[in-house]
C-alpha cells in the first residue's frame, strides 16, 4: 500500500507563515506538520507518494527519497485544481490500493490503523455537532453488525446541506483501489471551478462500487490558519508526559524542568531558566539565563530566548530572537525574527472577547479568548515595541522604537 499525501498547496489563509515555506513544513512537536503525517503512515504503508507544486523544491529537500526507510516519490501538481485534480497526479505510479490525506492534517494514530485495515474503498468520518457545515456522508448501517453507525456502506455525500441525511462528517482521509483513477478522469469541474475527490466517490457510487465509512473519534485538526498552528501544538505536545522527557541537550546546573520537557542535542538551557512542559527546545536553541518558557510551546532550532524573557504557549521559528525583557504569549514567531529589548506581546482584550485575526483580508473570529501575534519571517521590532491581541506584521515588517501596533502591517 502506498501513501499519497497532498502537500501541493500555497496556504494562502496561512499567511504570513507561508510566503517563504509550504505549509506542511510549518512545526508541530518535534517534527513538521508533513513528516508527523508520514511517520503515521509507516507502519501501514511500503511507499510514499508526495504530491507537491508550490515550494516543492522545499519539500523535496526536507524529505528526501527515503523516509523512515521506505522510498519516496514525488509528482507535481502544477495548476492547483482541487483535491481530485491532485490525486490523479498519482495514477502513474500507483497501481495498488493506496491511502490519500493532505500534508496539514493532524489526526491521530488510530484512523491510520483503521483505514488501513480495511479492504477496497474507504473514507473517514467523524460524528459532528453541527453536520450542516461540513461534508455529510449519507450511509446504510443495515447490513450487518450491532449499532447505530455499526459496519456503513457509504450511499453518499452531500456538501453543506440544510438537511443533513446523517451526523456524519467526513474527514477527508480515504483508501482507495486504483479504479478511483477512472472515476477521477470523468469528473467535471464543480461550481467553485476545481476537480472535487468528492464528485469521484460519487461516480464510483454510480458504477456500484462499494465504499466503507470508517468512524473515527479522536483528533481532528486541519491546520489552515496561523492559530490553528497553535492549536496543533497543544494538540501534539498535550500528548507527552514526563516519561516522554529527553535532555539530550546542555542544561545548566541551577536550570529548573518540570513535566515533559525535550531538550534536542545540541540545545542549551542556561542557569536560571525555568521551563514547565510541555516543550520542545530544538537544536541549537538557546534558553536563559533567567528565563521562563511555559504552555505548550516549541522552541526552534537555533532560537534565543534571553535574559528577562517569557514565552508562554507559543511557537518560534528557526533563528528567531527575544533576547532581553520581553513577553511572547500565545503568538507564532517567523524564522529570523528579532524582538527588540522590551518588546511585549498582549494576548487578552480588556472586553474578554475572542481574539480576531483578518485573513485574506477579513477578521475572522479565531475562537480563542488568549491570542497574541503572528511574525512574517525576518521581522523585526524596535526596542519597547507593545504588540496588540491579533496583530500581524508581515514577511519583513519592522517597528519604531517605543512604537504601539494596534493594526496588521507589511500585509497585501
Amino acid at each position: 500500500m502506498d501513501a499519497v499525501i497532498v502537500a501541493a498547496g500555497k496556504g494562502t489563509r496561512m499567511r504570513p507563515l507561508t510566503d517563504t515555506r509550504p505549509k506542511p513544513l510549518l512545526p508541530v512537536g518535534t517534527t513538521t506538520l508533513l513528516e508527523r503525517a508520514m511517520a503515521q503512515c509507516a507502519p501501514h504503508v511500503e511507499r510514499y507518494v508526495l504530491v507537491v507544486g508550490y515550494r516543492g523544491e522545499q519539500i523535496r529537500e526536507t524529505v528526501g527519497d527515503e523516509f523512515d526507510g521506505k522510498p519516496v516519490a514525488y509528482v507535481e501538481q502544477r495548476e492547483r485544481k482541487g483535491t481530485a485534480h491532485a490525486v490523479g497526479q498519482a495514477a502513474d505510479v500507483v497501481d495498488d490500493r493506496f491511502l490519500v490525506l493532505n500534508g496539514d492534517l493532524v489526526l491521530d494514530d488510530a484512523l491510520f490503523e483503521a483505514l488501513a485495515a480495511t479492504d477496497g474503498h474507504a473514507l473517514t468520518v467523524t460524528t459532528v455537532p453541527n453536520p450542516s457545515q461540513y461534508g455529510v456522508v449519507d450511509v446504510d448501517a443495515s447490513a450487518s453488525g450491532d449499532g447505530a453507525h455499526a459496519d456503513l456502506e457509504v450511499t453518499g455525500i452531500v456538501e453543506k446541506p440544510e438537511d443533513p441525511p446523517s451526523d456524519l462528517g467526513n474527514v477527508g482521509v480515504y483508501a482507495f483501489e486504483p479504479s478511483v483513477f477512472d472515476a477521477i478522469d470523468r469528473t467535471s469541474l464543480s461550481p467553485r471551478g476545481e476537480y472535487e475527490i468528492t464528485d469521484s466517490i460519487d461516480l464510483l457510487l454510480e458504477d456500484d462500487e462499494a465504499i466503507a465509512a470508517v468512524e473515527y473519534d479522536g483528533t481532528w485538526l486541519d491546520v489552515g490558519r496561523p492559530w490553528e498552528l497553535l492549536d496543533a501544538n497543544e494538540s501534539v505536545l498535550g500528548q507527552l508526559d514526563s516519561a516522554d522527557a529527553a535532555l539530550d541537550g546542555t542544561v545548566e546546573e541551577g536550570a529548573t524542568l518540570h513535566g515533559p520537557v525535550v531538550v534536542e542535542d545540541g540545545a542549551r538551557v542556561r542557569s536560571g531558566a525555568y521551563v514547565e512542559g510541555p516543550v520542545v527546545i530544538r537544536s541549537g536553541a538557546d534558553v536563559g539565563p533567567n528565563a521562563y518558557v511555559r504552555g505548550a510551546s516549541v522552541i526552534g532550532p537555533d532560537v534565543r530566548i534571553g535574559n528577562g524573557v517569557e514565552v508562554k504557549n507559543s511557537v518560534l521559528l528557526e533563528d528567531a530572537h527575544a533576547a532581553h525583557l520581553s513577553y511572547v504569549g500565545d503568538s507564532v514567531l517567523g524564522a529570523h525574527s528579532n524582538f527588540g529589548a522590551g518588546t511585549v506581546v498582549a494576548n487578552l482584550r480588556h472586553d474578554d472577547a475572542n481574539v480576531r485575526m483578518r485573513v485574506k483580508g477579513e477578521a475572522v473570529d479565531t475562537g480563542r479568548r488568549k491570542l497574541g501575534v503572528v511574525l512574517g519571517d525576518e521581522v523585526k521590532t524596535g526596542i519597547d515595541t507593545s504588540l496588540n491581541a491579533g496583530v500581524v506584521l508581515g514577511t519583513g515588517a519592522a517597528t519604531e522604537p517605543g512604537e504601539t501596533v494596534t493594526r496588521d502591517r507589511g500585509r497585501e
